[in-house]
């Protein structure tokens, strides 16, 4: 066979076999498609965040902001061109996925959507 059958995404055995259109684990019953074993490795590997032009982003870049933010709790805004240094990408709230420092307002999230790498 020169096709390798990937590992059972459930229990990792790498006794799976095919059955029509399915693979199946005998260890632990699991079925999957074999396209779905490509999205659960993908999933694994490191998260690409981009900007809004389609920029890669990594911790530590500057960014600027590209519209007008509201900030709950001020009477401020922050504005279009205020930079944003040292950023660090996580797993926030929504979408929110910059953590960063902005002078004059603290510490927050933003949303890679609002920002463009600097």
């Amino acid at each position: 066979m020169s096709e390798q059958i990937p590992l059972c995404p459930e229990c990792g055995s790498e006794h799976a076999y095919p059955v029509g259109a399915l693979l199946v684990c005998p260890m632990c019953g699991h079925e999957w498609a074999p396209d779905d074993s490509a999205e659960v490795s993908g999933e694994e590997g490191p998260r690409v965040i981009t900007d809004a032009v389609g920029n890669v982003l990594a911790d530590g870049d500057t960014v600027t902001v590209i519209k007008d933010l509201k900030v709950k709790g001020s009477s401020t805004s922050i504005k279009v061109g205020t930079k944003v240094r040292g950023i660090r990408l996580v797993d926030g709230v929504g979408d929110h996925d910059i953590d960063c420092k902005i002078d004059g307002f603290g510490p927050m999230q933003l949303k890679s959507s609002v920002v463009k790498k600097a």
